[in-house]
């Protein structure tokens, strides 16, 4: 599946819009704090994080607030939809700190070993982010001590086993609902023979 071509279809951008709706509602902040979820994620000031999936911002803009100006957050989704959306927000409330990418996180064309945390809030599972494609992209720009942050909505579906499974990653715990891990270099960036089960 080619993700590049799928963020510019028509199709594809018209159902963001839609959801685009449900996903910035009232009900949304209500039921899920976009702080405490981050907290949990063990964000930082200072910190450079990458977050796969930004759909129309709910937690990019309060991520950007969280790393302060020295901080520097890569927002990253294939849906040219959210992308625009998420451009906007950032320059209306004035952020200097948010670089906003429409890219595939399969391919994520960012140098190795360049981010502190990765955020993966409620894009995995998805059919076009296979595990087995994600972790090692996500293991390779991650510093040799960094973090990878998972928020999984509905349900866990057997990700966070998944996620072990590779060798990529070591758990470190589970905070506000999010599961984070530390890179890890047993079981090398090669491991791509695993599965959610």
């Amino acid at each position: 599946m080619d993700t590049e071509k799928l963020g510019q279809s028509r199709i594809m951008n018209c159902l963001a819009r839609a959801g685009g709706a449900t996903m910035e509602s009232r009900l949304r902040h209500w039921l899920f704090d976009p702080n405490r979820t981050l907290r949990g994620a063990g964000i930082r000031a200072g910190q450079t994080v990458l977050e796969v999936g930004c759909g129309t911002g709910f937690f990019t803009l309060p991520a950007a607030g969280m790393l302060g100006e020295n901080g520097h957050l890569i927002a990253m989704d294939p849906l040219s939809d959210f992308v625009d959306r998420v451009r906007a927000k950032v320059q209306e409330a004035g952020l200097n700190n948010v670089e906003i990418m429409r890219r595939d996180a399969l391919k994520t064309g960012l140098e190795a070993t360049s981010v502190d945390l990765v955020l993966l809030f409620g894009v995995v599972p998805f059919p076009t982010l296979p595990l087995n494609r994600l972790l090692p992209e996500m293991h390779r720009v991650l510093k040799a001590d960094g973090t990878l942050a998972v928020w999984l909505f509905p349900a866990p579906a057997g990700v966070p086993t998944a996620i072990v499974r590779s060798g990529l990653f070591a758990e470190l715990g589970k905070s506000n609902g999010v599961y984070t891990y530390r890179r890890s270099d047993i079981g090398g960036s090669n491991r791509t023979n695993f599965s959610i089960n």
